[in-house]
């Protein structure tokens, strides 16, 4: 499965640090998995910032999206059986970089809804992911978006990150759990 059509951007932000966009840029794709049952989504819970994100990750340079997609779903939260995939949107970031060659990273985060397993296996998170404290946790959508808000309002290890998950969970609510189009884990 690839994606066939364009996804709409859902919004495009850039870190206040930039001034000039037209720097080196190093474009960097993600793909992120909302897995949703009822009002409850499934998560990475992160100790080290106290924050939730979508399951997801960093997509290889020559490998397909949705096959990116399903690859970071089974390491970060141990996913099974992925499928009904189907298209939500990309938030667009733009962030300084401070690694040798470029100044800016581009990063486009595409999201999906799907399906998949309720019994989760075993994951394979890397190094980082261990020491940050990572673990994939069900939790009801509207706690998610309250925590964030705290972790935002009172910490001072946030990033980009946080901002971009906690708009992702709002649209997720207005536009997934107003209506009957909900995907739930089976």
């Amino acid at each position: 499965m690839s994606l066939a059509s364009p996804m709409r951007l859902l919004r495009s932000s850039i870190h206040p640090d930039l001034v000039n966009l037209d720097e080196s840029t190093f474009h960097r794709k993600a793909a992120r998995g909302i897995i949703l049952n009822g009002d409850n989504i499934l998560m990475l819970y992160t100790a080290r910032y106290d924050d939730y994100t979508l399951p997801g990750g960093g997509v290889d340079e020559k490998e397909d999206i949705i096959q990116g997609l399903i690859r970071e779903l089974e390491e970060e939260i141990g996913a099974k059986n992925i499928r009904n995939i189907e298209p939500f949107g990309i938030y667009e970031e733009f962030r300084p970089w401070y690694k040798p060659d470029f100044e800016i990273m581009h990063m486009e985060s595409y999201c999906f809804v799907c399906t998949i397993d309720a019994e989760l296996g075993e994951t394979s998170l890397e190094d980082y992911e261990v020491k940050n404290g990572m673990s994939p946790k069900w939790v009801n959508i509207h706690d998610a978006i309250r925590h964030n808000e705290e972790t935002i309002a009172s910490s001072d290890k946030k990033g980009m990150s946080i901002e971009r998950e906690t708009f992702l969970l709002k649209r997720i609510v207005e536009e997934l759990l107003s209506g009957n189009c909900m995907k739930q884990a089976s």
